[in-house]
């Protein structure tokens, strides 16, 4: 027997009618949208200046003037084919994929493996502690963290002392004026400021798990350990996928603060990453188009990488951002 419709169901509203319903919310959106409009796309007609030839600070966007100058050569993109050329291409990549990969190696798994131990931690006093304590670095701003560190690692800093009162280290070491230990100081550094507040997503993503499903490995016999590796992990991994992919589509940001306050002509070796050449050649080069090019390069390479992260990840285990 064929059930019939509900008799009781309420027609369909029409679209205006909806509108006229939700019409503070739709407002409330409509201040997002224009927000969104005014800082997001409406600068993307600046990208037109990576494919002038010259552009000059002084010269308005939407002027006769700006129409006016000429593009540059092979179609437009001189300042890309000069940036593949340019002799610092290759160390400003390495720099950038080097502190990138190694910030997605243990900035990335560390903050999940912190949130995973942080829930089993059974006393709400010491985990409150706990979380703010990491928590904190967050909220200081990389020019205070910058002028610790840089205090820190000084030769005469808390870094060198406590290394030589345990006899790892002879005399002191300066260890901000060594090329070599730039990608360590960066990586590590990052971590100390974004390990509790990367955790706080994942750490909303578990509490979100039943807990039947607890109750239920326990009546099994299933340790904490277990527990953790067939219960938690898989019911997060979709959050962690989102993030993952996030990230990658982010390789070739290495945090432009950070490095910024950290750098100095001794470790440029290894300091001199794509966010700082960029600023370098635009701010004191005056080489605006050449450094937009550089900066559209970068967002076109993005831009790829999040979409091939996006499919792997999409056939891989049915998670994807689009």
């Amino acid at each position: 027997m064929k059930h019939k419709k509900n008799d009781l169901q309420l027609p369909k509203k029409s679209f205006w009618a909806r509108l006229r319903e939700e019409k503070y919310l739709q407002f409330m959106a409509l201040l997002g949208i224009a927000w969104m409009l005014v800082f997001n796309y409406v600068p993307m007609y600046g990208i037109l200046i990576a494919f002038k030839k010259n552009f000059f600070i002084t010269t308005p966007l939407f002027s006769k003037k700006f129409f006016s100058t000429p593009w540059a050569a092979h179609g437009g993109f001189q300042h890309f084919i000069n940036f593949l050329k340019d002799e610092e291409f290759f160390n400003v990549m390495i720099n950038t994929l080097g502190i990138s990969i190694l910030k997605l190696i243990f900035n990335f798994t560390l903050p999940i493996i912190f949130a995973l131990l942080l829930n089993e931690v059974k006393n709400l006093r010491f985990k409150k502690v706990v979380q703010t304590i990491t928590y904190m670095p967050h909220f200081l701003s990389w020019v205070v963290l910058g002028g610790i560190l840089t205090t820190w690692l000084g030769d005469g800093g808390l870094i060198n002392d406590l290394l030589i009162k345990t006899g790892i280290l002879k005399e002191p070491v300066a260890f901000l004026a060594y090329p070599k230990y730039f990608w360590g100081i960066t990586v590590v550094s990052d971590l100390w400021k974004e390990l509790g507040w990367s955790a706080i997503i994942y750490l909303a993503a578990i509490s979100g798990i039943d807990q039947e499903m607890y109750e239920a490995a326990k009546v099994d016999g299933a340790s904490r350990w277990k527990q953790i590796w067939t219960i938690t992990l898989p019911s997060i991994a979709p959050t962690i996928t989102i993030m993952f992919i996030l990230a990658v589509g982010g390789l070739l940001n290495t945090n432009f603060d950070q490095i910024l306050v950290l750098n100095n002509p001794l470790n440029a070796p290894r300091s001199n990453v794509l966010d700082i050449y960029v600023y370098q050649t635009a701010m004191r080069g005056m080489r605006y188009s050449y450094a937009s090019a550089i900066g559209l390069f970068k967002s076109v390479i993005a831009f790829i990488l999040l979409f091939i992260t996006n499919q792997i990840t999409k056939k891989l285990n049915d998670t994807a951002l689009f």
